[in-house]
């Protein structure tokens, strides 16, 4: 395999699935935009992200400031939380897709990006990414996005069926594809952003930095009332599809360090304990949101020395 000639590094941003969780994630990219000076599409050579962090991400790569992604979150995820049919999650989800991206495309970026999806027919991963070079295989016919557009391609990595209805994607020369959340394939995508990094950036391990951040983790919320929601809620399938989500965030987060072990890596995701912390990924208290923003913030804190050392 051919390999970069120098040692300059390489800085990956990997952000986790995760629903209203997202707050988290936004508290710790407060902090490192604050850190490192300038917008983090300038820091980071390859983003990637999962559901809520492939919303996050796609706007990080356009060039957006943390602050204005927070806003946005504050304006539109308490309202699609606290919806209760998965047409109206959904129908809400593409209004605030259309308000941050519009029509543009894979080639608005400013820094190469990784929006994870899984296909609900074949049961695999789809990866919708920017560069070429990322294609690892089929290079001369790739196409950005495979021509989606950001928001498309959001959706799909958002589309936490049955929750959300599962999004079909058009492409430009007439193939549809059924997606559905990243979740359900790479809730942490570390490792689909490496294999880019490595196979197909050609970057030496050594020459790797990985800041990965996830959405904490909480007690579960008891349920008050039988509304519409509460009946999702109590259906066994949701509390296994949360546990899924869980497990496969952990199982990448493990097979990471074991494959790529001596490749510098920092997580941001600590566990939360207290009752008064209880949440799940359909969270619509504002208060409660703004709560587990400043944990985000407060689990940089405890990390700020590491992540210092790796951005430098």
């Amino acid at each position: 395999m051919d390999e970069t000639v120098d040692d300059t590094p390489f800085r990956i941003l990997s952000l986790d699935g995760g629903g209203a969780k997202g707050f988290y994630t936004l508290g710790v990219l407060r902090e490192v935009e604050a850190l490192v000076g300038c917008p983090l599409s300038e820091t980071f050579d390859l983003i990637y992200g999962t559901s809520t962090g492939s919303i996050i991400g796609a706007m990080l790569a356009t060039g957006k400031a943390v602050g204005e992604i927070h806003d946005l979150y504050r304006k539109y995820v308490p309202d699609i939380m606290k919806l209760s049919w998965p047409s109206q999650k959904s129908a809400k989800l593409a209004e605030l897709s259309d308000e941050i991206f519009g029509e543009d495309g894979f080639d608005t970026v400013k820094t190469a990006v990784g929006i994870v999806a899984t296909k609900w027919i074949e049961e695999t991963p789809l990866i919708f990414k920017s560069d070429p070079c990322q294609a690892l295989g089929r290079q001369e016919s790739f196409v950005p996005g495979f021509g989606a557009t950001l928001g498309e391609a959001v959706q799909a990595s958002c589309s936490a069926y049955p929750y959300f209805h599962r999004k079909l994607v058009t492409l430009p020369n007439g193939e549809k594809i059924e997606a559905l959340d990243g979740g359900y394939c790479a809730n942490n995508p570390t490792l689909y952003a490496l294999a880019d990094a490595v196979h197909g950036f050609k970057v030496k391990p050594g020459a790797l930095r990985v800041l990965n951040v996830g959405v904490g983790d909480y007690p579960t919320p008891k349920v008050p009332f039988l509304s519409v929601s509460t009946f999702l809620a109590l259906c066994p399938s949701t509390p296994v599809a949360h546990k899924a989500f869980n497990v496969n965030t952990q199982s990448m987060a493990q097979l990471r360090s074991i494959l790529f072990p001596r490749i510098d890596t920092v997580r941001v995701s600590d566990a939360f304990t207290e009752p008064t912390m209880a949440t799940d990924m359909f969270e619509h208290n504002i208060d409660k949101l703004n709560l587990i923003h400043r944990r985000g913030r407060e689990s940089y804190g405890r990390q700020e020395a590491a992540i210092r050392q790796l951005l430098s």
